[in-house]
């Protein structure tokens, strides 16, 4: 049902413009939220932590070095959260194979002609600023899911350096398992050289993202920040771009895939040119 009255609407269409009516979508799911939090929690321990390790803060102590901890603990928590980030990832690796049409792995491959025209579309409106409106996708575009990807295989190269870096001083499993990277890549520094440098990317990555999330939330107006929270986006219904124009509905996800079908879905209207 529509959140205006009928006589709201006449008075739209008396000034010269229609009410668009959006659906609530539900787009991402619990499982995807919390890897996206987790994620960004350990990333940024492991950021602020490799950061120090690789350039540790000298701080004036009264006590003698062997009296401190303060560096082993900065360890501590790069290691503690490296072994967090990976699980974490694993989980959503899985999740890429039987989560919804958003979460799959499909969405990061532009394999089709229409995500390959969205790509060259975001990056005249986004980038170059040549063309006004870019396409506005429910869940990423694909562009972000092809640069999301990038991050993925990003994550999988730090993970194994990393892992790399810690099997000469530890015993487990995991790590031992990629003690062979560091002759194959010319030894410790070079290891650690591309391993501190990635740490640059993601501080990027980051500083671009957080940027882009609140540009297309205040542009699009469809709930883009509130939905990595809540996992619901407003979703323009088809046939009602133009002002004055009502069209069929886009069909809608199945009533099983949409926790928010059995109370009802909700329609917002707002006044559009």
């Amino acid at each position: 049902m529509s959140t205006q009255s009928t006589g709201v609407r006449d008075v739209f269409r008396a000034n010269g413009s229609a009410p668009i009516e959006y659906r609530r979508v539900y787009v991402w799911e619990l499982p995807v939220r919390a890897y996206h939090w987790i994620n960004a929690i350990a990333l940024t321990l492991l950021c602020v932590t490799g950061f120090l390790i690789g350039h540790p803060v000298r701080i004036a102590y009264a006590a003698e070095a062997y009296q401190q901890y303060w560096f082993g603990w900065v360890r501590f928590l790069h290691f503690a959260s490296a072994y967090v980030y990976v699980f974490n990832f694993a989980a959503r690796i899985y999740w890429g194979f039987v989560g919804n049409k958003y979460a799959r792995w499909t969405a990061f491959f532009p394999f089709k002609r229409s995500q390959q025209q969205e790509i060259v579309d975001v990056i005249k409106a986004d980038v170059l600023e040549t063309k006004m409106h870019g396409p506005i996708s429910t869940g990423h575009n694909a562009l972000a899911g092809l640069i999301y990807f990038g991050t993925f295989l990003a994550f999988c190269f730090q993970t194994i350096t990393g892992f790399a870096l810690y099997s000469s001083m530890s015993d487990a499993w995991l790590p031992r398992m990629f003690k062979w990277i560091v002759p194959l890549m010319g030894g410790e520094f070079a290891v650690r050289f591309w391993h501190h440098l990635l740490l640059w990317f993601f501080v990027t990555f980051v500083i671009v993202h957080i940027y882009l999330a609140f540009y297309h939330d205040y542009i699009e107006g469809r709930g883009t920040v509130s939905s990595i929270i809540g996992g619901w986006k407003f979703d323009r219904e088809a046939g009602n771009e133009k002002a004055g124009t009502k069209g069929p509905s886009r069909p809608s996800e199945p009533l099983a895939a949409d926790p928010g079908r059995a109370q009802g879905t909700k329609k917002t209207v707002v006044s559009g040119q």
